[in-house]
């Protein structure tokens, strides 16, 4: 026997088998497919030629050469000012923050005064 859920009673009631229908389900629908957004390439390959064209030029080799070098920095500042500037401020920011959940922490343990 099928049963479904009477809002008004709040309770199950007895149902027939083509009355059965259950919440939360729903009738199968074939979903449709969201349309391709990058369906055709932007340029043809007869237009790009055999030559791949980058945006700009390849930074790559002088970071390299500028990250690799043996000079007693360590690499998280050898990006000269800017590099000691964020770091010294997150070691701020780190250490601050420590302290004010110490002290917070302190504040907490002690009991109130009434």
């Amino acid at each position: 026997m099928y049963y479904k859920f009477n809002s008004i009673t709040q309770r199950l009631t007895g149902a027939t088998a083509n009355a059965y229908t259950p919440q939360g389900l729903r009738p199968a629908v074939p979903p449709v497919s969201p349309p391709v957004i990058f369906a055709s390439p932007t340029k043809l390959a007869t237009e790009a030629g055999s030559q791949v064209q980058y945006l700009g030029v390849n930074k790559v080799p002088d970071l390299q050469r500028l990250f690799q070098t043996s000079d007693g920095v360590p690499v998280h500042l050898k990006g000269g000012l800017i590099d000691k500037l964020l770091y010294r401020t997150t070691m701020g920011l780190t250490i601050g923050g420590a302290l004010y959940c110490l002290v917070a922490l302190y504040f907490a343990a002690q009991p109130s005064n009434k």
